[in-house]
């Protein structure tokens, strides 16, 4: 897999994405922007406001300025590349395009997004020109920690598809004393590698949503040597695994014979070295279009896991239950902490108790190293309150 393929689209609507807001949505509705299906040409059809595109389509601008969209992120985190998809979008294609983020807690509805002035939105991407019927990727430079972003088109026209690829950044404090799914791309977990993706993409395999039978999972070509197929997960963060959700629905005639799931430790061992590995499901035998839950005989600490099937087939998801332990949480904590815009950092450690000027403070002192670097500075600090909130942070960073 290429550097950039492991990273999940942020604004899906698999993941819960949502487009909130708009300035207009004259011939095309926004919701178009964030479909997970490649557009579609509807060159052959007309409606009451002439020919029909598959995407946002703005009416043409008569005065200054541009217009907008809002899109909620499915998954907080920090986008590393933006794609604007303006196939099929020839004569009416913005001139340019550009993007902006921001960090909003809590829930604001689409009105309160689109009147608050008070937002602090960064560049993602500058005012840049864009090719008509083409797809448009700009890289992001930007380590910070996302909600919702902005797409500008400059003056007006239509895109077909938006995609904010990135990587996950969940809330920590959402895992607090609950089990989770330490594979899941909402919680943070990330598919690295696989032996063969002929017919379903890797990332299918720990996504959020139920099985569709249009959208199956990951799914190998007939293997006709020897050996077996694979595929390679990074957990949310270090944690025990408990059991193990196995599931081949919609895989009839094409599902693996059987399979079996090693875990490495990273925190203790180089996972690219063969011998890291240890057994946390021996090889099991599966079977077609149906799901399976297993224990873990023998949990341990693990960050990463690998999926054999044997010899060959298809898995519609995997999914693996368990709590983060205290190295987990910690660097989940601090990970979190560090990628917040100020702003949502100060908020935060408002949240976890410290008065305005402790919360400040900190927020302006990272990047934190360690759970136990940012513990040793909270005791250090002589403000009122700091006590309590480096009580509170303990817990969230298993300290």
């Amino acid at each position: 897999m290429s550097e950039l393929a492991h990273l999940v689209d942020l604004a899906s609507i698999r993941l819960g994405g949502a487009a909130v807001a708009a300035n207009d949505e004259t011939f095309g509705g926004k919701d178009h922007l964030l479909d997970p299906l490649p557009p579609k040409s509807h060159a052959e059809h007309t409606g009451l406001r002439g020919e029909l595109y598959d995407g946002w389509e703005t009416r043409r601008s008569r005065k200054p300025g541009n217009d907008w969209v809002i899109v909620r992120l499915g998954a907080a985190g920090i986008v590393r590349e933006v794609v604007i998809d303006t196939s099929f979008f020839r004569g009416n294609c913005p001139k340019a395009c550009s993007v902006q983020a921001c960090g909003v807690d809590g829930y604001a509805s689409s009105e309160e997004l689109a009147a608050r002035d008070d937002l602090e939105w960064t560049t993602l991407v500058p005012e840049s020109p864009v090719e008509r019927d083409s797809v448009n990727r700009f890289q992001v430079a930007v380590e910070r920690r996302f909600t919702h972003v902005r797409l500008n088109i400059h003056p007006d026209g239509g895109i077909a598809r938006l995609r904010v690829l990135g990587d996950v950044v969940p809330d920590p404090r959402r895992f607090v004393g609950v089990s989770l799914d330490l594979a899941a791309q909402a919680n943070g977990g990330v598919v690295l590698d696989c032996s063969d993706q002929f017919f379903g993409n890797p990332l299918n395999i720990n996504a959020p949503t139920p099985v569709l039978r249009h959208e199956k999972g990951w799914e190998s070509t007939r293997r006709r040597g020897p050996g077996h197929d694979w595929i390679d997960l990074r957990l949310t963060g270090r944690g025990i695994v408990r059991q193990v959700e196995y599931d081949t629905t919609y895989y009839r005639g094409n599902a693996p014979e059987s399979f079996r799931l090693l875990g490495c430790d990273a925190e203790q061992a180089d996972p690219a070295n063969p011998g890291s590995w240890f057994e946390l499901l021996p090889h099991t035998c599966g079977l077609h279009d149906a799901p399976h839950w297993f224990s873990v005989p023998d949990p341990r600490p693990t960050t990463h896991v690998r999926l054999e099937i044997y010899p060959d087939g298809g898995v519609s998801r995997l999914r693996l239950i368990g709590e983060l332990d205290a190295l987990g949480r910690g660097a989940t904590g601090i990970r979190w902490l560090n990628a917040l815009p100020r702003a949502n950092a100060i908020a935060a450690l408002i949240s976890l108790g410290a008065n305005a000027e402790t919360a400040v403070e900190l927020a302006d002192s990272r990047p934190f190293g360690t759970a136990d670097d940012l513990c040793a500075e909270l005791e250090a600090l002589s403000s009122g309150g700091s006590g309590h909130v480096a009580g509170t942070l303990a817990v969230l960073l298993g300290r």
